[in-house]
């Protein structure tokens, strides 16, 4: 293994727009590999299948970034809210972890996740509604964006009026442009979210309503309930894992799908594919990259590599996900894939929560947009599509046309 750092250049449109004969070439170097990434910092990158699995599952890499011997990862956490976002399950271990993924999980039911369907449908059929006479759009702006956070505000019970307010701060808070974010603007967004969050929790105390936040504060485990600001804390986790992340899974999979025609006329010749699509979307090209952070707790060795105490360990979902050692041909996109047990929604207690949700979320929104706007097709040529830097992986924007009027299938 090279003993210099490999840069993953996530200000680089060239290698945003295709990181992985980057990914391939440092998962054939070694399996684990000294890298530096966004802000200099350093990190320790497990890039096959079976090591990322068995590290996703190892108690001495923590999820705390208290963790973490560089400060700066700790110093990057809005000073104001950072005990909050220090409260919330993505952030914290067992026996923390346990007790709140316990509570969490008594609101967040599959049928609750279930019940949602109807309402997710009639929330994508209007904002295809104002799409679909148009014959062009931007699938990011005007669909794959305010789908998502329309969903977790009504999740949560924001009363409609102010959704609007509740969806421009949560813009502010987690979307990441192609430039660098003003600090002083995020963190403006995060107290006013901060403040509303707390208002809106004590009048659900008052008036339960039958939303997933009235859940939260009711659920208990024997004596434990969630304390204010592990309330709060779920709230901006909601945000920060199921918002963005979901935005790039419906806007990646449609451009996925637009990039490779022949898969685009299998799934619309066999609709019943689109499970298993989305599911390869998550495989082969997921909404992050490379992967999931995690801090040593001690000197470890990962794969026969001694890793030290408080290493930053970024377990690359992305990179793992197309280990040929675990899929064959994986840099071919196969929506009938089989047995395709990917890493993009992690392994272990850590499993995200929210899955059931997402997985909803994509089936509904790319298969009612390839039945509503027929003919659709790329805008611009493929290599002007812009993406998201940083880790959390998807384009900026996807401008498209299509005939307005008719429906295709699925």
């Amino acid at each position: 293994m090279s003993e210099r750092p490999v840069l993953l250049p996530y200000a680089d449109q060239d290698f945003l727009a295709d990181p992985f004969p980057l990914y391939g070439k440092l998962r054939e170097d070694g399996p684990v590999r000294r890298v530096v990434v966004a802000g200099g910092l350093d990190a320790w990158l497990v890039t096959r299948y079976e090591d990322a699995l068995a590290a996703l599952s190892d108690p001495r890499l923590s999820s705390d970034v208290r963790d973490a011997s560089d400060p700066r990862l700790l110093a990057q956490l809005p000073e104001t809210e950072r005990e909050s976002m220090l409260s919330n399950m993505l952030r914290s271990d067992p026996p923390d972890h346990t007790r709140l993924r316990r509570l969490v999980s008594k609101a967040f039911t599959a049928r609750r996740v279930a019940q949602m369907r109807p309402r997710i449908q009639a929330i994508t059929d209007g904002l295809l509604d104002g799409i679909a006479p148009a014959g062009r759009a931007d699938l990011v702006a005007e669909f794959a964006l305010p789908l998502p956070v329309t969903v977790i505000g009504e999740l949560l019970g924001v009363p409609v009026d102010d959704q609007h307010d509740f969806q421009r701060w949560t813009d502010r808070m987690i979307m990441r442009g192609a430039e660098p974010p003003d600090p002083a603007v995020v963190n403006e967004a995060w107290q006013h979210m901060r403040a509303y969050v707390t208002d809106l929790i004590r009048a659900k105390r008052t008036h339960p309503g039958d939303d997933l936040l009235s859940g939260l504060i009711t659920a208990r485990d024997e004596e434990a309930r969630l304390s204010e600001d592990e309330l709060i804390a779920m709230v901006f986790l909601l945000l920060a894992a199921g918002y963005i992340t979901t935005v790039n899974l419906i806007s990646g999979g449609i451009a996925m799908l637009l990039a490779h025609p022949d898969q685009l006329d299998l799934l619309r010749s066999d609709p019943e594919l689109l499970g298993s699509a989305v599911e390869e979307f998550l495989r082969y090209d997921g909404p992050v990259s490379p992967g999931i952070a995690r801090f040593a707790r001690e000197d470890v060795e990962i794969a026969g590599v001694a890793v030290p105490r408080g290493a930053t360990v970024l377990i690359a979902s992305a990179i793992a996900d197309r280990d040929p050692a675990r899929f064959p041909d994986p840099d071919r996109l196969d929506i009938t894939r089989p047995d395709n047990a990917h890493l993009a929604f992690g392994h272990g207690v850590h499993y995200c929560l929210g899955a059931p949700l997402a997985r909803l979320e994509g089936l509904i929104a790319i298969g009612t947009a390839l039945r509503r706007l027929p003919g659709l097709a790329l805008a611009v040529p493929p290599d002007e599509i812009r993406w998201r830097p940083g880790g959390l992986r998807g384009p900026l924007s996807l401008p498209v046309t299509f005939r307005s009027g008719g429906q295709d299938t699925p």
